[in-house]
């Protein structure tokens, strides 16, 4: 083991033994997907998005360990095999330093250069806190970002709004945004599921997560212009994955592979 994976096991030590123990749990994401261990489960049909169309003003605000762009409750997820219907909360993005894979989850050991996560909470609960102290309280919806030609337009907005919130406490709005901009329909996706946690501390194992196959493109231009994001202003630095090496470079230690189920139309 190299000495940044020592590193990486001290700090997975260390979010065990401080006021995380949740983190040592059986239910733990990031995972990585090995391919020829998935299976098929009838069980999981297609997905109904409801409000992904409609436009509507998102405010974006830096958190601190990273930017939230907050999502109207009228943003709904059902169907896809989960135990009920599910409201928007928020979305973000994990990318890599230096034009480097910086998404959470990996498949076959292969990661993404950045990695989108729509969060929900289920209808009947009233805040995230609340959503926490049930085991599928949380859907996640994980999209990866994969390299392409051509420019992602859409994402533009996206990046230019992280732009104007560098710093922890900063806040921005977004107007006439749709999730459609940035996320194909529903019924043209595939995916894996697995029953995992946050990805940061707490770790709380709440989270349906569910992983799409089809990746998203961005340009080259695109992931240039986020990491420019960091080295211009460090106070961006914990949006970025080259600050969460221990959750996908020891994925043994938590979940390491899924081992269970795909949809396939």
């Amino acid at each position: 083991m190299g000495s940044k994976e020592t590193t990486t096991l001290k700090v997975i030590q260390f979010w065990n033994n401080n006021n995380f123990p949740n983190c040592g749990g059986q239910r733990q994401s990031p995972i990585n997907i090995v391919t020829h261990r998935v299976k098929h489960d009838p069980k999981l049909t297609s997905f109904i998005f409801e409000g992904h169309e409609k436009v509507f003003n998102m405010s974006v605000e830096n958190h601190g360990h990273s930017a939230h762009f907050t999502l109207p409750q009228s943003v709904r997820l059902r169907g896809g095999g989960l135990p009920a219907t599910y409201k928007a909360v928020q979305f973000h993005l994990h990318w890599g330093e230096n034009g480097g894979q910086g998404s959470e989850h990996s498949v076959d050991g292969e990661r993404y250069p950045m990695e989108l996560h729509i969060v929900h909470i289920k209808e009947k609960h009233g805040s995230l806190g609340e959503a926490l102290n049930d085991s599928t309280g949380v859907a996640a919806l994980a999209f990866f970002f994969e390299v392409t030609s051509g420019q992602n337009k859409q994402l533009d907005r996206v990046i230019e709004a992280l732009g104007k919130v560098r710093y922890e406490g900063n806040s921005c709005e977004i107007e006439d945004f749709r999730l459609t901009d940035i996320i194909p329909q529903a019924n043209k996706l595939n995916y894996y599921r697995y029953s995992g946690s946050l990805t940061t501390p707490g770790c709380d194992q709440a989270v349906v997560w569910t992983v799409f196959q089809q990746s998203l493109p961005i340009s080259k231009n695109q992931v240039e212009r986020l990491f420019l994001l960091r080295i211009n202003q460090t106070e961006i630095k914990m949006l970025v994955n080259t600050d969460y090496n221990h959750q996908y470079l020891n994925l043994e230690l938590k979940q390491d592979t899924i081992g269970n189920i795909i949809f396939l139309p």
